[in-house]
């Protein structure tokens, strides 16, 4: 994809923004077996999971106000300021002096990190050609993965030395080269500019990026947008929360808990944490390839094959199979349970209007966040109580299920069901 390509610049940004917000997220799975060995905390398995569920939280009222901030701030302060925030708290962690601070920091970056992914892929599909939207979309969720391979790389290397504090160091740094570069080139949304009656530097940005303007009325009130969300729109938004409920619930769940399972099942850590790797390299190759289908065939075609993917790939882990075999399960597993997610809020973002696109994507991922707090403390849970490691991929492998048969429910788009004089989703939105 050419950097020429109409909104590959913003996507390149986006980019780089959310390979942070990988970074994080994979960041405390790879220091979880370390924190449980450190002796001044003696945190348990609960509290580990506790805590990992702290983040989440945040990410929740993130994502949740994300909307109301859009329409005050715009989504590239918001962008600039979400990622000055939780690099901040982040780089924190690293001198954290008990596990309370510890937790209330991590809460904290979560709110910053909830608060960047919206507007992100917000920007990267207006930016999109019409054809190219899941692509787009998915080029900016790889830097998830991407982020999280950095980071269990960074972990193989300076964990063993250095001690989980050199994690979250190293994952505030970037900020001193990101920010200018975010400062500098990354450009407003133009349905926001336009709600305001910016319309010629709305027409300017989209000439100067070579996409055209959507049509679009000047903007509702928020409470009108949330209102339209649960009118037309009702069914799917819904089942979309429902949706990103489990598949937060699998993402966040095996990115924290993945080492430590390994562990649980006769891994060595550097072991464990390669697993981490192999399912973040699986996830940025395998969504990359799975977007450019579902570009072609729909997104509502393609979800629930990934889906049935990563259920298959979650039982099978459970068995003592040959690690060389286990790697290739955990790096299907990577797009099929992890990268099937990605496809889902693409397909959220395509599914609605301009006009409504960031607050159905907001209110979609932030209940999702829900499953995203219950998945790392619930496991948490098991672990503490001791029960076989199998137990855990079972657990992750019912909700994947359930999201398969959730997409699978979804039927018509609504704009195909009543047509009516409104702004209707693209043909890729609706599969």
């Amino acid at each position: 994809m050419s950097l020429r390509a109409p909104g590959a610049a913003v996507v390149a940004i986006c980019f780089a923004v959310v390979i942070l917000d990988g970074y994080d997220l994979v960041v405390y799975g790879t220091v979880v077996p370390s924190l449980l060995q450190y002796a001044p905390w003696g945190l348990t398995a609960a509290e580990a999971g506790l805590i990992g569920s702290l983040a989440l939280v945040g990410m929740a009222v993130g994502a949740l106000s994300s909307g109301w901030l859009t329409d005050r701030l715009g989504r590239r302060r918001l962008v600039l300021i979400a990622i000055t925030w939780f690099s901040v708290a982040t780089g924190l962690c690293a001198v954290a002096p008990n596990p309370e601070v510890f937790g209330l920091l991590r809460f904290v970056a979560g709110v910053g990190l909830g608060g960047v992914l919206p507007s992100a892929i917000a920007l990267a599909v207006e930016y999109a050609p019409r054809d190219r939207r899941q692509l787009y979309n998915s080029v900016v969720h790889a830097g998830y993965s991407s982020g999280g391979v950095i980071c269990a790389a960074v972990a193989i290397a300076l964990l063993p030395v250095g001690g989980f504090r050199v994690m979250f160091a190293v994952g505030a740094a970037p900020w001193l080269v990101l920010f200018p570069i975010a400062l500098r080139w990354l450009p407003e949304s133009p349905a926001w500019l336009r709600a305001r009656g910016r319309d010629q530097e709305a027409a300017a940005l989209a000439a100067r990026h070579g996409i055209a303007l959507e049509p679009t009325p000047a903007g509702p009130a928020q409470k009108v947008r949330t209102a339209e969300i649960f009118g037309r729109y009702r069914r799917w938004t819904i089942l979309f929360a429902l949706i990103s409920f489990c598949g937060l619930l699998l993402s966040y769940g095996v990115g924290t808990w993945l080492p430590q399972i390994m562990r649980q099942a006769g891994y060595p850590l550097g072991s464990a944490i390669a697993f981490l790797l192999v399912l973040n390299l699986g996830n940025v190759v395998g969504t990359l390839v799975i977007a450019t289908v579902a570009d072609r065939i729909g997104s509502k075609r393609v979800i629930p094959l990934a889906l049935g993917v990563g259920t298959v790939c979650l039982v099978l882990l459970s068995f003592l199979l040959p690690q060389d075999v286990l790697y290739v399960l955990v790096a299907f597993l990577g797009f099929g349970a992890m990268g099937s997610q990605i496809l889902v809020n693409g397909f959220v973002a395509a599914s609605y209007p301009t006009r409504i696109r960031a607050t159905g994507l907001g209110f979609a991922m932030g209940v999702g966040r829900l499953g995203g707090i219950l998945g790392p403390y619930a496991v948490g849970l098991l672990i503490g109580a001791g029960v076989a490691f199998q137990w855990n991929f079972w657990f992750f492998a019912a909700f994947a299920l359930l999201a398969m048969l959730l997409v699978l429910a979804l039927g018509r788009h609504p704009d195909e069901r009543d047509p009516a004089p409104r702004p209707v989703a693209p043909e890729s939105a609706r599969g």
